[in-house]
């Protein structure tokens, strides 16, 4: 891996190895909880933990794939098991606009936007988020920010009010 080959102590997961219980549907399944302390123990030993999205496993031990958004509701759930206050999402667009800024060269880019005005954007079409990952940080009123994996420029806040909070 690169970041061992830089020198940091790092271990990989599968979904299976983090604990990521699915529901049964296979292509399209969904994030029941985390179940094992896998990740917290690596945590505990200093170690950088990468965790593959997208899948995880069912009841009866079957790897199952999450489908569309599946590594951005990953994310939002491995941030909700650790507590942590903010999930970034890094993509190829530098935060949430208005229309998609790849075909609209006017397109307004917001710093905070709440999750209800987030999910209309995807109900819309909007693809830089899934409306699972949104919808679960909602639910335990984590925040979203929406980051280029390119520019290093500010992105976009997804939280419960447009204020930033």
């Amino acid at each position: 891996m690169a970041i061992q080959a830089m020198g940091y102590p790092v271990v990989s997961l599968t979904g299976w190895q983090a604990g990521i219980h699915t529901d049964g549907t296979h292509g399209n399944a969904r994030i029941l909880g985390l179940g094992n302390d896998r990740i917290l123990q690596e945590l505990d030993r200093d170690k950088i933990v990468l965790v593959a999205g997208f899948q995880g496993v069912n009841q009866a031990g079957d790897i199952t794939t999450l489908g569309r958004g599946g590594s951005d509701t990953t994310a939002v759930a491995l941030a909700v098991f650790l507590h942590a206050d903010l999930c970034q999402i890094y993509t190829d667009v530098d935060g949430v606009y208005d229309k998609d800024p790849r075909l609209y060269p006017d397109a307004m880019k917001f710093d905070w936007i709440s999750y209800e005005k987030m999910r209309r954007l995807i109900a819309g079409g909007a693809q830089v988020l899934h409306d699972r990952s949104v919808e679960l940080a909602q639910r335990f009123g984590l925040a979203i920010e929406v980051l280029s994996s390119f520019t290093g420029q500010p992105g976009t806040i997804v939280c419960a009010e447009e204020s930033g909070t």
